[in-house]
């Protein structure tokens, strides 16, 4: 008799906690799902995409050209011989665009207006990840095999300095105030530039993450949002001290972004996930839910003026392993390449 009570009342527990739990986690998911895929084609792999909300644009990085996209999908235009290109950065108050050329560890400087290139610049060794800091109105290239992060001035696209990092240099983003964060990939830390100085000030340890690939940063409460791809770990950072403040389960994380106007950051995860934290405040985060994108789909980017995201991806095909490669990389099955968007 007592087991059966005991059964019982674990019965009841337990629809209810199928109940409620369902009925908040529905109140506080997003809605998002897969609106469009936008078809570019062609062969290579790829890496950043940069929206450009002001003027409907998007920029793709694709093995050795960017496609220019609007941001309904349609073609603009490519620009071409950018050999292993990873990031765009857009320098508007100049005009200038910018491409980090990983194989030819280079920079390739093109006019916003015509889309046509109008110089390069030899920087580091591997260029990976670039941005356009407002604050400064630099241009910071973060250096992936020479570890260090160059520092271009866009109204003489000359080199001002060259900073070295202390380990593999990945996703970097500005507070707005004159400091410049970048995630050490092989170091597990984040490490804090000062923009005027071009002098590294601090270094903050990733508390249970390792190899943090995906960064971003709500400016307001100095937050940052950092995706670690070798566990498979999201950590939340307070920017001004270095305190990890909480920390989520993702997936194979390499991209970041946050939506200031939603307060909610999003991992986009090669498995084929985008995971969806909540800013509640500046002490608390919750996390939302696991939206389905596409395997291969590792890299983001947002138009805060929609709220949706952006993400490459391609269709990829197994690679049996052989004894020289234990772990062979997925092949891209070619003319599927494409860029999912995803919103409400």
């Amino acid at each position: 008799m007592k087991q059966a009570k005991t059964m019982l009342v674990l019965a009841i527990s337990a629809c209810m906690c199928i109940m409620y739990p369902l009925t908040m986690n529905a109140q506080q998911k997003t809605g998002f799902h897969i609106l469009k895929k936008h078809k570019i084609g062609g062969t290579g792999g790829w890496d950043y995409i940069t929206v450009d909300s002001q003027n409907k644009r998007m920029y793709v990085s694709h093995a050795t050209q960017v496609h220019i996209l609007s941001i309904d999908g349609d073609s603009i235009g490519v620009i071409e011989k950018t050999n292993g290109v990873h990031g765009i950065a857009l320098a508007k108050p100049f005009g200038k665009g910018y491409t980090s050329n990983g194989r030819d560890n280079s920079c390739t400087v093109f006019n916003l207006k015509t889309d046509k290139p109008v110089g390069t610049i030899a920087v580091g060794s591997n260029p990976d990840a670039i941005f356009f800091d407002q604050f400064s109105k630099k241009v910071f290239v973060f250096n992936g095999r020479s570890n260090d992060a160059t520092v271009i001035d866009p109204a003489t696209d000359k080199v001002l300095a060259t900073i070295s990092i202390g380990g593999k240099p990945e996703t970097g983003v500005s507070d707005g105030r004159g400091k410049v964060y970048v995630n050490s990939e092989t170091t597990n830390e984040v490490v804090v530039i000062n923009a005027k100085t071009f002098k590294v000030e601090k270094r903050f340890k990733i508390i249970g993450g390792d190899e943090p690939s995906g960064l971003a940063i709500d400016p307001v409460t100095n937050r940052l949002f950092i995706g670690c791809g070798g566990n498979q770990t999201f950590v939340v950072m307070d920017a001004n001290t270095g305190k990890n403040l909480a920390k989520f389960p993702i997936g194979n994380c390499d991209g970041v972004v946050f939506d200031p106007a939603l307060k909610l950051a999003y991992s986009s995860n090669g498995e084929g996930t985008l995971s969806v934290i909540r800013e509640v405040n500046a002490g608390k985060f919750e996390f939302v839910e696991n939206i389905q994108t596409e395997r291969s789909a590792r890299t983001i980017a947002l138009d805060p003026a929609t709220h949706h995201v952006f993400l490459p991806a391609a269709q990829t095909q197994e690679v049996a392993p052989t004894a020289d490669n234990a772990n062979p990389r997925a092949k891209i099955v070619p003319g599927s390449f494409h860029v999912i968007e995803i919103g409400k």
